[in-house]
């Protein structure tokens, strides 16, 4: 379980397929701290778990299915991912909670200036609009957001400047892919 507040910007180093299964290393730094093998990190808003630590870098291994839904898939050495380590019992949650069990990928359609503030206009499959809830929490590649609006197949939500400087986010723009997880309380509520 995670808040969806990025900890950090870390750097994949390499992919490494081993049969079935992809090892990804990622160089980091502040999720090193106390992680140990077994232990979960959202890259990009998926779930992984820790199979080595090494001296400024973490393995991942990954399956086929999560590299085919999510956009861990089209990534290479060099691009930079949002880190998070989960959350610990007792600890304050700032953001919304966060699985990191992606739901489906979505596409930046616009990034723009909307009254002076950054807007980012984000096309979804539209079976997923029902839990888009007014209000509602949305996490693009593991970053907790709030939605602002939906037309159509299109939901826009508002970055403020922190979020930009320190998440994928601020790099990102029209046509690019980013993992989405919906409200794990909305998807309970329309699902009941």
């Amino acid at each position: 379980m995670f808040s969806g507040i990025v900890e950090e910007l870390g750097q994949i180093r390499s992919f490494s397929r081993r049969g079935n299964v992809t090892l990804i290393e990622i160089a980091a730094e502040k999720v090193l701290e106390g992680t140990k093998i077994g232990d979960s990190i959202a890259v990009n808003g998926t779930c992984f778990t820790v199979v080595k630590v090494g001296v400024d870098s973490l393995f991942f291994e990954s399956m086929p299915q999560t590299l085919k839904t999510t956009n861990l898939g089209s990534a290479k050495a060099a691009d930079k991912v949002n880190l998070e380590r989960s959350l610990k019992v007792g600890d304050r949650i700032s953001g919304h909670f966060v699985t990191g069990h992606v739901d489906c990928l979505g596409v930046i359609r616009s990034k723009r200036l909307v009254a002076g503030n950054l807007s980012f206009e984000v096309a979804i499959p539209a079976q997923f609009l029902k839990f888009c809830l007014p209000k509602g929490s949305i996490a693009l590649d593991g970053v907790s957001l709030t939605l602002v609006n939906k037309k159509s197949n299109v939901v826009s939500v508002y970055i403020i400047p922190h979020t930009l400087k320190n998440t994928t986010l601020g790099f990102k723009g029209p046509s690019y892919s980013v993992n989405i997880e919906f409200d794990v309380l909305a998807k309970a509520h329309v699902s009941s």
